[in-house]
């Protein structure tokens, strides 16, 4: 395998786990209060994070090779407007910039890599911006995951090793990494 197919695989495992720590978090919420909660007036709600991340995902990844990034048809500062999308039409904005996203991944070949891309019309390579999106989306996606784990307390639900149970996981005969899971 080279190397440009072995990364374009690798980020689009990465992806999924990403998208799966989000969709498990989702799992776990059961109101629309639990996606518009705010800790405060200054922070992003659930909802917010959506918004934003689905909107981001949409002008991105559509013609991501042909068009700049930041499309004429995005409004970015209505995707930090409070909303009252409920749980299900935020569920659905989220799967659409996904499947936005994963599809452009997936249309990707190892010649595309070293292509020259643009958002806001600064020049980037395609791996630059695939880079770039592998820090934005996992850095909100951590947002979700800790707002998710305020809002359940006790009864959340871990997505990853438990407290205290770390030298009992790694003694386990399974995969490490989650991401190689998918």
């Amino acid at each position: 395998m080279t190397i440009g197919k072995e990364y374009l695989q690798t980020v689009i495992r990465r992806v999924q786990y990403y998208k799966d720590l989000g969709d498990k978090t989702f799992e776990q919420l059961n109101s629309n209060s639990d996606f518009h909660y705010q800790p405060n007036e200054e922070s992003n709600s659930i909802a917010v994070i959506i918004q934003h991340t689905a909107g981001n995902m949409l002008s991105r990844w559509t013609n991501f090779l042909t068009e700049d990034g930041e499309k004429e048809w995005r409004q970015r500062d209505d995707e930090f407007a409070i909303h009252s999308y409920t749980r299900e039409q935020l569920l659905e904005i989220w799967e659409k910039g996904w499947k936005c996203f994963l599809d452009a991944l997936q249309l990707l070949n190892e010649a595309d890599l070293l292509k020259t891309i643009y958002i806001r019309q600064e020049k980037l390579s395609a791996i630059d911006a695939i880079n770039r999106q592998l820090a934005h989306y996992p850095y909100h996606i951590g947002q979700i995951v800790y707002i998710g784990r305020m809002i359940k307390d006790h009864s959340w639900k871990n997505l990853s090793i438990p407290r205290g149970q770390s030298n009992q996981y790694n003694k386990t005969a399974t995969v490490k990494d989650p991401a190689k899971k998918f």
